[in-house]
């Protein structure tokens, strides 16, 4: 295929990669069935929240996504939202997630190049259970729903600079701690 045949354009997108903490030794020990239980309730809980926050599951990752969102906030609400509905369904594996916007190539309509898809991704791979963790500049004064915890300046591998990092919270969730 020549590069005349490719389309693409440079777009701003959010991007939020969530991942199953600890998914490969559950299925390990308590097997098949119950890996696939937990990857279910995990899947369903994620269309849910993804559809009616219209943020799209670019691609799924066995027991993680790629999300794609429009607007910042609505894509953070949508992360914040999945990790707390994984909660309150008492699954024994909790959610970690990583978020970043920024510009994108956006090639024949649906793949998504650029540093902020490579953040995003190693932000939840740093993440540990329960957290959803973002450059600082991501917290914005809109996001009225969102409860922002600086934890710090932190090199990541790939990035000539370190960013300054935020754990993102429902506000509700730290109004209790």
């Amino acid at each position: 295929m020549s590069s005349q045949e490719n389309t693409f354009r440079r777009i701003d997108r959010t991007f939020a990669f969530i991942d199953l903490s600890g998914f490969t030794a559950y299925a390990d020990e308590y097997g098949d069935e119950a890996g696939m239980t937990i990857l279910e309730g995990f899947r369903n809980s994620v269309r849910l929240v993804a559809a009616k926050k219209g943020v799209r599951i670019a691609k799924w990752l066995g027991d993680g996504a790629m999300l794609v969102g429009v607007e910042a906030e609505q894509t953070v609400e949508a992360v914040i939202e999945m990790e707390g509905l994984i909660d309150l369904s008492q699954s024994p594996l909790p959610m970690r997630a990583g978020i970043a916007s920024g510009p994108v190539l956006l090639i024949d309509g649906d793949d998504h190049v650029g540093r902020p898809v490579i953040l995003a991704s190693r932000l939840c791979d740093m993440a540990g259970p329960h957290q959803v963790l973002a450059p600082a500049t991501m917290a914005m004064a809109l996001m009225v729903n969102t409860a922002v915890r600086k934890i710090g300046e932190h090199s990541i591998m790939g990035f000539d600079e370190p960013f300054e990092l935020v754990q993102l919270t429902s506000r509700d969730e730290s109004l209790k701690r």
